[in-house]
């Protein structure tokens, strides 16, 4: 299945997060990635430098348009209410998420900001868990 090989590419990404909370995240259309980012916040002092936001800005600046119509995101961990709102005003069709954030989870867990949208995208969470839940253990392990 193809959403396991961008969930693949998204994975790659968090790994290369440094001192960030490990999230990556890619962009497909039309079955090629046209972005890809991960987290930089502790990189950038940008509290917004989340790898959706990121991604987003990169597709917009590849597509010359902040509608991201026909794309999909494949990002590590379910979006924080801030990116979940991104990705619902980009118009991207599909989202597809790997770990559950049952603290602050915006697209199901904690709350689902899809419900008060007009946007209508199609949510897919839990896509290769347990490969997103060890890389996010293993972060949390290291700072302990």
């Amino acid at each position: 299945m193809k959403q396991f090989n961008f969930m693949e590419e998204a994975f790659v990404e968090a790994k290369k997060s440094g001192a960030d909370i490990p999230v990556g995240c890619v962009i497909e259309l039309n079955g090629e990635i046209i972005a890809r980012a991960h987290n930089e916040k502790e990189l950038k002092n940008d509290p917004t430098a989340h790898a959706e936001i990121l991604a987003i800005k990169k597709a917009s600046k590849k597509l010359n348009s902040w509608r991201l119509l026909g794309c999909n995101l494949y990002v590590t961990l379910e979006p924080c209410p801030m990116c979940a709102w991104a990705i619902l005003n980009s118009r991207i069709d599909n989202l597809y998420f790997s770990s559950y954030d049952i603290k602050y989870g915006a697209m199901g867990s904690k709350i689902n900001l899809a419900d008060i949208s007009n946007h209508k995208i199609k949510i897919y969470g839990g896509i290769m868990e347990d490969i997103g839940n060890k890389i996010l253990d293993d972060y949390f392990k290291k700072l302990r």
